[in-house]
């Protein structure tokens, strides 16, 4: 028996099952069966068979010896290849920058020590697939000492990718609490990721416009913000060449220093944001009229106190409301300290006007409570009356004032300038819990 294909024009050819026989002298062939309807690994199995050949399940043919996984290893492969990340880290080939490029994969994937990298890698495809089978944890460390060296090109290849002419440079600091004593950079500072008394490091981070990464640069924990912005803004200027750029940061990383500084700077600009107090002084001289926000969601005004700076101001419902939350906290808990006070009083267990004030002064130390930074005052006046009513002037200032950005003259474009005001729409502005840090 065989398996014959008959060709057949403008449609699929016809496969047949067919015998050959004799008959006397002469050999003929009969049709067994018409196999058209399989398909071509059935037909290709039916004919190994005919072959005398053995066929059994896959599994069977095969012993596994050992499965190592490789689909998150191929994915973030492809996407390092596609970001070009070899040739930012180095442009010749070398072990150095192939264990760097696999110690950024396993941090991507499965974030650990280099001792346990060097022992989790084998578990998956990335050993091999980067070459890095023989590395040890010391080759590891030896090749972040070689990065290190590399640091200031590579910021330079990054800057000339993603920064140009009139860039928003965006910079924000940040801190990580250290375990150990023999770092010279690790002291007790303002912690960032609410590990308080411990000691830490500070890095601040220059990024694009969309947030990718452009330099990075280490201070010691007790390091302020804006002892590290003007730094970084002559970085800007002398390492990656840029003559021209907008600096992006909050209220505590721009001071007015620096802004006195950059000012007297040409070609840099800047976009801040003014403190409470600055804001609330805005609102008493009339700078700042709260009745534009039951209209408009964006303001922008100008102010003699800010000579040549364009002033913006936006109002946020949401962070309102959550003022409006904590105050009545604060009042709750405020009238609960009152009535413990008074009902020691009245159960004269606490008696005299300065065993009384001292009781209520080390009670409102404890909740914060509003407007009673003075005991005689609050002792003159019920909690209602002394917490609850506030001037109309400071009940619209502490509802409808979010931030008020401040930037260079109008000399800049109009566009570079209010990028970031802009991003912020009227139905989405961002609440105190969720505000960006730039």
């Amino acid at each position: 028996m065989h398996i014959h294909i008959v060709p057949n024009r403008g449609s699929a050819p016809t496969v047949l099952l067919r015998e050959s026989y004799r008959d006397g002298a002469r050999v003929g062939k009969r049709t067994l069966a018409n196999l058209s309807s399989l398909s071509h690994a059935q037909v290709e199995a039916i004919r190994a068979v005919l072959r005398g050949e053995r066929l059994c399940p896959v599994a069977q043919g095969f012993e596994i010896a050992r499965s190592r996984a490789h689909g998150h290893v191929q994915a973030v492969a492809t996407a390092m290849q596609r970001l070009g990340l070899a040739s930012l880290i180095a442009t010749k080939p070398c072990r150095e920058r192939d264990r760097v490029l696999a110690m950024v994969a396993s941090r991507i994937v499965a974030p650990q020590t280099k001792l346990a990298t060097t022992r989790w890698w084998h578990t998956t495809t990335l050993a091999q697939d980067f070459a890095v089978t023989e590395a040890s944890e010391d080759d590891l460390y030896a090749a972040m000492d070689w990065l290190l060296l590399r640091q200031e090109a590579i910021e330079k290849k990054l800057a000339a990718r993603h920064l140009g002419t009139d860039s928003l440079v965006l910079y924000d600091l940040s801190s990580s609490y250290f375990e150990g004593t023999t770092c010279p950079l690790a002291k007790r500072g303002y912690s960032r990721d609410g590990k308080h008394g411990m000691l830490q490091v500070n890095y601040g981070l220059v990024t694009d416009a969309r947030g990718c990464p452009v330099a990075v640069s280490v201070h010691a924990g007790n390091t302020s913000d804006s002892t590290t912005f003007m730094p970084e803004v002559q970085r800007l200027r002398t390492d990656f060449g840029i003559e021209r750029m907008v600096m992006v940061g909050d209220r505590g990383m721009i001071s007015q220093k620096a802004i006195a500084q950059m000012r007297d700077s040409d070609g840099i600009g800047w976009i801040t944001a003014l403190k409470s107090v600055s804001i609330r002084a805005l609102i008493e001289q009339g700078q700042l009229q709260l009745g534009l926000f039951d209209e408009r969601n964006l303001i922008e005004l100008s102010s003699p106190d800010y000579p040549g700076e364009r002033l913006v101001a936006c109002r946020n419902p949401q962070l309102a409301r959550l003022r409006a939350y904590k105050r009545e906290e604060l009042l709750c808990a405020t009238q609960n300290k009152l009535d413990k006070i008074k009902a020691r009083v009245e159960a004269a267990k606490l008696a005299g006007k300065d065993e009384i004030g001292g009781a209520w002064a080390r009670s409102s130390i404890s909740t914060r409570s509003p407007n009673t930074s003075n005991w005689r005052s609050a002792r003159r006046a019920s909690p209602s009356r002394a917490n609850r009513t506030a001037s109309p002037l400071k009940r619209r200032w502490m509802a409808c004032t979010s931030f008020a950005p401040r930037c260079p003259p109008s000399t800049w474009r109009r566009h570079s300038a209010c990028a970031a005001t802009n991003r912020w729409p009227t139905s989405s502005a961002p609440s105190a819990r969720s505000r960006p840090s730039t």
